[in-house]
C-alpha cells in the first residue's frame, strides 16, 4: 500500500500572507485554544443548570467593575501589537521594539488588575463547581497570556540585539495574531462570568 504524502516544498517559511507555514501553525493553535475555551463556556452553563442558586450560597461573584476597568489596557494593548506588526512588515526595528514594549506594558497592567481581582475572590477552585469553573477559566486564560508575553519579551530581546531576519519578522507578525486572539476570546469569557449572573438576576 502506497503511503500518501503532502508536498509542502512550495510553501514559504517566511511569509506574511496566510500561505506562510508559521502563520498556518499559529492559526491552527488559535483554533485549538478557541475550542478549549468554547468547551469551558459550555461547562459553565451546564454546571449552572445543575444548581438552583448561582453563584452558590457563600460565594461572592467576581468584581465586575474591576474586570471591566481591566478591559481598557487589554484592548489598548492591541495598538502596540498592530504597531509592531506593521513595523515588522516593513522591517522597521524601532517600530517593532516600541510596539512590542507598549503591548507588554499594557498587558502587564491588565494582569496586575486581574491579580487584584483574583485575590478578592472568597472561594477557591476546590470550594464547589462554581469555584472550579471560574478558576479554570481565569487560570487558563492567564496562562495563555503569560506564555504569549514571554514570547513577546524574547522577540524584543532579539530585535534589540539586531539579530533578526525574515523568520523573526514573521514571528513578530504571528505573535500579534495570537495576541488579537487572546484579547478577542476574553470577550465571551468575560460576558459569561461577569454579566450572565447579573442579567439572570443572580448577581451578588
Amino acid at each position: 500500500m502506497t503511503a500518501k504524502t503532502l508536498n509542502v516544498s512550495e510553501l514559504r517559511t517566511s511569509d506574511f500572507s496566510t500561505e506562510g507555514v508559521l502563520w498556518a501553525g499559529q492559526f491552527l493553535l488559535c483554533i485549538i485554544e478557541g475550542a478549549l475555551f468554547a468547551m469551558l463556556i459550555a461547562i459553565y452553563f451546564y454546571l449552572r443548570l445543575s444548581v438552583d442558586v448561582w453563584p452558590p450560597p457563600g460565594a461572592r461573584s467576581p468584581d465586575r467593575i474591576l474586570a471591566t476597568l481591566a478591559l481598557i489596557p487589554l484592548f489598548a494593548s492591541c495598538v502596540g501589537s498592530y504597531w509592531a506588526d506593521e513595523a515588522a512588515k516593513k522591517g522597521e526595528r524601532r517600530g517593532m521594539i516600541l510596539g512590542m514594549l507598549l503591548n507588554l506594558v499594557l498587558a502587564a497592567s491588565f494582569l496586575a488588575l486581574r491579580a487584584v481581582e483574583w485575590r478578592r475572590l472568597n472561594f477557591t477552585w476546590a470550594s464547589d463547581v462554581y469555584g472550579s469553573i471560574v478558576w479554570a477559566i481565569l487560570f487558563l486564560h492567564t496562562y495563555d497570556i503569560v506564555a504569549d508575553l514571554i514570547v513577546t519579551a524574547v522577540l524584543i530581546i532579539i530585535v534589540v540585539r539586531g539579530e533578526y531576519g525574515e523568520k523573526e519578522l514573521v514571528g513578530v507578525h504571528v505573535d500579534s495574531v495570537l495576541w488579537y486572539f487572546l484579547v478577542a476570546i476574553w470577550i465571551p469569557l468575560y460576558a459569561t462570568m461577569y454579566w450572565f449572573p447579573y442579567f439572570s438576576g443572580a448577581y451578588r
